[in-house]
């Protein structure tokens, strides 16, 4: 499977993104920078986390006019896994490709540490290597967590099964629901705050965010199979 890792200018999370898929993981994969205009050979899009454009105007704005976001958009029509995490997750919100919005911090801090999430629906393509209200262990690091939405949405989150990951225990963010990631509908776009590919090695305090990465891989491979 071959992956894309997007660049934007003010992305700092590219190169842990990278590790985590060729190094760990195995799998091929490259930077993409923000400006290309064909994702047609790339079988995985991931956003990363970082500050894309400074984060002026609002967090993910500007960075969701880039060239590639049209072709980001393009691959999760097509069906394509597109995770993004954090500034990502971001992203893909002002894109439309997610519901919902992204406010500051409820304490209006930057929050930088572990923290516990439950996996609420383990059944999409993202989650599918975990147990359901399987509790694990990842990293944040944002300023601009706190993810909102109105309750018709939320209740069409719950409804469809989208909500993909919960704070477990403390929410650090004050985000509705306690809610740490969402997918779309279709269930091949997966936004989420906490970065599981710092998460990925037993060294960095846990290992617990290799099963995403690994889902990805599974049932794309399957998909892959059937339709080959």
């Amino acid at each position: 499977m071959k992956f894309a890792v997007i660049v934007f200018p003010g992305s700092n999370c590219d190169v842990d993104m990278f590790h985590a898929i060729k190094d760990v993981l195995g799998e091929e994969v490259e930077y993409v920078w923000h400006n290309a205009t064909n994702l047609d050979e790339y079988d995985g899009i991931l956003l990363p986390g970082g500050f894309s454009y400074g984060d002026y105007l609002r967090t993910g704005a500007l960075a969701r006019f880039s060239n590639v976001m049209d072709e980001v958009v393009k691959a999760a029509e097509a069906g394509k896994p597109v995770l993004g995490v954090c500034n990502g997750f971001q992203i893909l919100l002002e894109a439309g490709l997610l519901p919902g919005a992204m406010r500051r911090n409820e304490k209006l801090k930057f929050m930088c540490r572990l923290v516990e999430l439950r996996v609420e629906n383990n059944k999409s393509m993202f989650t599918s290597e975990y147990e359901a209200g399987e509790v694990i262990t990842v990293p944040i690091a944002h300023g601009e967590g706190n993810y909102y939405c109105d309750e018709e949405t939320l209740a069409r989150l719950r409804v469809n099964n989208q909500i993909a990951f919960t704070y477990h225990g403390l929410n650090p963010n004050g985000s509705i629901a306690d809610i740490a990631g969402i997918t779309n509908e279709r269930g091949n776009v997966l936004g989420m705050m906490p970065h599981p590919e710092r998460a990925v090695e037993d060294l960095l305090g846990s290992a617990d965010g290799i099963k995403l990465f690994q889902s990805i891989v599974k049932n794309w491979r399957l998909a892959h199979v059937v339709t080959s």
